[in-house]
């Protein structure tokens, strides 16, 4: 099972990452979605938290990210974490906004190994 919040800005961010360790939660267990990949990756780095790549989508998925569009590579990401394709696109609207969407998820690694994209 997976857990996500949607949060104003970094602090906000930072501040539900310690509440979700507090909760049982590894850093490796959050992932931190931005609509500029520049913003997420300085999130990802600042936070500690993990960042969507081989690990959690496959090799093919990854590889095929470098080909879509933002959008669609965020929703795509977002399905790996556990997401359903409508709770994605939901997520990717807040994205749209401005806003941060942060997913933590203890079944990542697992999810991959048995869910089909």
């Amino acid at each position: 099972m997976y857990k996500i919040d949607v949060v104003e800005n970094g602090v906000q961010a930072q501040e539900l990452v310690n509440q979700l360790e507090m909760e049982g939660y590894t850093r490796e267990q959050v992932y931190i979605f931005a609509h500029d990949s520049t913003r997420s990756s300085h999130l990802t780095e600042a936070t500690h938290t993990q960042d969507i790549g081989i690990k959690e989508q496959g090799f093919f998925e990854t590889f095929g990210n470098y080909f879509k569009k933002r959008g669609d590579e965020l929703r795509s990401k977002m399905r790996a974490v556990g997401m359903t394709q409508t709770e994605a696109e939901q997520y990717e609207e807040e994205l749209d906004k401005g806003k941060l969407v942060v997913v933590a998820s203890k079944e990542v690694g697992e999810l991959n190994n048995t869910k089909t994209y």
